[in-house]
């Protein structure tokens, strides 16, 4: 009986040091493959923030902060009003002071940054057209000493890639937000940037405008193969042209993917109860909009309930 006992132990202990070594030998593969993965994501990346914090007055703004930029992607950086995404924008062009870590793809040698600021305050009396501004970036001397034949046809060519050739003689003073935008855009894009880097590119411009430009910047990316960082309020357009997002409010919510990021949970964690979101079976009877009116109206088309498609406010 000893005998047999001491036999039925050494076998169960083959047994499971058979099964544990191909689990173990599993495990290993798995480890391998998810170390690959993750240093496929990390190398494949044209910028990546390593624990950014930003101090300005004492005042903390940005708080470890780490996120990475996918190349040659359109990555969106969305949250809330004073979330840090504008300072978050200056830390990677050097214009603020950081702790921690803004690195680069070792594999780009020199990365050129072409930049598009939400808004660009000047004299709107000064006396100059949109192609001797765009000659100011090639230009080393006064504008009135003349110009060299091939700045012109580069900064035309600029004009020419965002469909804005027809602006050239305008005075840059005169021009809407959206044609101001166009050329900002061709000034960035002059360089032949590895990273296009746009602060609310679409601010003071229309829905109509904002789809437009939106359609541009897919196609340059596509033919000039460059990396799109760019900060957004509307989820609408970040839903349809981003391929990586940052959720961001002082410190990192969630990244990846719009259709894997942009969820209820992050959205709540991200902008609060007021997200957008609208759940019409929440709303007390009595307090609903008289049949008639646009919101009614809208509601009613449109059928919205908790799991609706995003909406944001309009600010």
């Amino acid at each position: 009986m000893k005998y047999n006992y001491i036999s039925k132990n050494i076998i169960i202990f083959q047994t499971i040091s058979f099964y544990w070594k191909r689990i173990d030998k599993k495990i290993y593969i798995y480890k391998i493959y998810i170390v690959n993965y993750l240093h496929w994501n990390i190398m494949n990346y044209t910028v990546h923030f390593k624990n950014v914090t930003v101090k300005l007055s004492g005042v903390e703004i940005l708080k470890q902060v780490s996120a990475f930029v996918p190349k040659q992607g359109s990555t969106a950086v969305v949250g809330p009003n004073g979330a840090g995404k504008t300072t978050l924008l200056l830390a990677l062009l050097g214009q603020i002071p950081f702790d921690g870590s803004i690195d680069t793809n070792p594999e780009s040698k020199s990365l050129k940054i072409g930049y598009v600021p939400q808004r660009l305050h000047f004299d709107r009396g000064l006396p100059m057209t949109v192609l001797e501004f765009l000659l100011m970036d090639f230009q080393r001397f006064p504008l009135w000493m003349g110009t060299r034949k091939i700045y012109k046809e580069r900064a035309m060519a600029s004009l020419e890639s965002v469909h804005a050739e027809n602006l050239y003689q305008r005075p840059i003073g005169v021009l809407s937000g959206g044609e101001l935008q166009r050329v900002l855009l061709a000034l960035a894009l002059q360089q032949k940037p590895d990273l296009l880097v746009l602060d609310e590119p679409a601010a003071g411009v229309d829905i109509h405008g904002e789809h437009i430009f939106c359609e541009l910047l897919e196609k340059l990316r596509a033919k000039h193969c460059f990396t799109q960082l760019m900060v957004s309020h509307d989820l609408a357009t970040v839903t349809h042209h981003a391929t990586h997002v940052i959720c961001l409010n002082r410190t990192v919510i969630a990244q990846g993917p719009p259709q894997e990021v942009l969820t209820n949970d992050n959205l709540s964690a991200l902008f609060g109860l007021h997200r957008g979101l609208i759940n019409i079976e929440a709303m007390p009877m009595d307090e609903l909009p008289h049949i008639g009116c646009a919101t009614c109206t809208c509601l009613e088309k449109n059928k919205i309930t908790e799991t609706s498609p995003l909406r944001e406010h309009n600010e």
